[in-house]
């Protein structure tokens, strides 16, 4: 009688011990399974245009003219890429042009003449006056070069080659989860934000123009009578065919 009374008295003591360290765990398996889901989250987008976004920015565009020492006038070539850069200034640029010659080389008075033909070469291409600068620069003593330039929008992208992670076996997150690392992307990215020819055209479509009313109206007036409404050079692509097979 004894010992079952001091086990009866002595239960309501142990229980709430009990319940108390059960508690414990319970909260303690909570908190690591809270942990758990907050890091579970990756911190690198899997999206690689979202961690290699292509931006526009406003960048310089430059060319040098190489003048001889003893040759005040542009060779053939040289005019012919002064010309398709000052063409090229009406459909990129946003801002002026300039036009720096050095001085203190040792072809600074073949330079002083050979940038003359320059800004005349420019001014035919339809550059106003008031949007060409000229000036002068610093050079040492060598064969120093003519500089054009004139800002326009680029699309770019990266910088590229960054590893901020481990690419081997390790106990973070993203190896486990097998998230893709940094860098992928990014060489495609950076290529065809290069390869654009108009970075407006990643933001938005250009205006379409008319269509060719000649030709539609002869192409309708055929549809309108049953005829063949094909062109020549379609007609002679299935006459070049030898063999019928998919008919």
């Amino acid at each position: 009688m004894r010992s079952i009374r001091s086990n009866i008295v002595g239960r309501p003591v142990a229980l709430p011990v009990a319940r108390a360290a059960a508690a414990a765990v319970v909260l303690t398996l909570c908190g690591c399974n809270t942990d758990q889901k907050i890091a579970a989250a990756p911190e690198t987008p899997q999206d690689y245009r979202l961690r290699h976004p292509i931006t526009l920015q406003e960048a310089k565009r430059s060319m040098e003219v190489f003048i001889g020492s003893n040759r005040g006038e542009l060779n053939p070539t040289q005019r012919a890429e002064v010309l398709s850069f000052g063409l090229g200034w009406k459909r990129q640029a946003t801002g002026g042009v300039m036009v720096e010659r050095p001085v203190g080389s040792a072809n600074e008075a073949a330079s002083a003449d050979a940038m003359r033909e320059v800004l005349s070469i420019l001014a035919a291409t339809g550059l106003p006056p008031q949007s060409i600068v000229a000036r002068t620069y610093p050079a040492a003593n060598n064969l120093a070069t003519i500089r054009i330039s004139f800002p326009r929008i680029v699309a770019q992208a990266g910088p590229c080659g960054l590893w901020p992670d481990n690419l081997g076996p390790t106990l973070s997150r993203d190896f486990i989860d097998n998230q893709p690392y940094w860098n992928l992307g990014c060489a495609t990215q950076h290529n065809l934000a290069a390869m654009v020819d108009n970075p407006a055209d990643l933001v938005q479509p250009r205006g379409e123009t008319a269509t060719y009313t000649p030709r539609r109206t002869v192409v309708l007036d055929k549809y309108r009578q049953g005829a063949d409404a094909s062109s020549a050079a379609s007609a002679g692509a299935s006459a070049a065919k030898i063999s019928d097979l998919g008919k």
